[in-house]
């Protein structure tokens, strides 16, 4: 579990990540240097869950190995069905991360949605649904490894 107290606010209690995969770990379906080293020390707190519709057809290959759970979704209502993996898991206790329109609704619903903005970019309503936005996923997810940081970036 992550916990991350927010004075005067909150207190959030992370147990599950859910991760986009192109444009979030990945770019052109590769993954970014660093990440599966911080996935694997981020799978000792909490699970790692990637939901994506594998635009590149690379996801599994890329993240064979690593302690995550991949599943790969339809290419029609891709917004619902991450969001409807979120609920499964209870939004209360999810992280979202991600940079496309099919993360949006997730990303507002999770106790914490970042939205990172790496070099395919980020849809703008993925922006304006998260809480937190990064320039790389290395730093979102070095914010979990680290969950002062969050405190330093959502108190008031």
């Amino acid at each position: 579990m992550v916990r991350c107290d927010i004075p005067e606010k909150e207190t959030l209690v992370i147990e599950h990540l859910i991760l986009d995969f192109n444009g979030t770990l990945a770019v052109d379906g590769v993954l970014v240097q660093g990440v599966p080293e911080r996935l694997r020390d981020l799978s000792s707190r909490i699970s790692i869950h990637v939901i994506t519709a594998d635009t590149n057809g690379t996801a599994c290959a890329q993240l064979a190995g690593l302690p995550c759970r991949v599943e790969i979704i339809g290419t029609r209502a891709q917004d619902l069905a991450k969001l409807a993996y979120g609920e499964n898991l209870g939004l209360d206790k999810v992280a979202a991360i991600g940079n496309g329109r099919n993360d949006v609704l997730l990303l507002k619903n999770a106790a914490l949605g970042i939205a990172v903005i790496q070099a395919e970019g980020a849809a703008s309503g993925a922006l304006s649904a998260a809480r937190i936005i990064c320039t790389g996923i290395n730093d979102v997810l070095d914010l979990l490894l680290r969950p002062h940081r969050l405190t330093a970036t959502l108190r008031n």
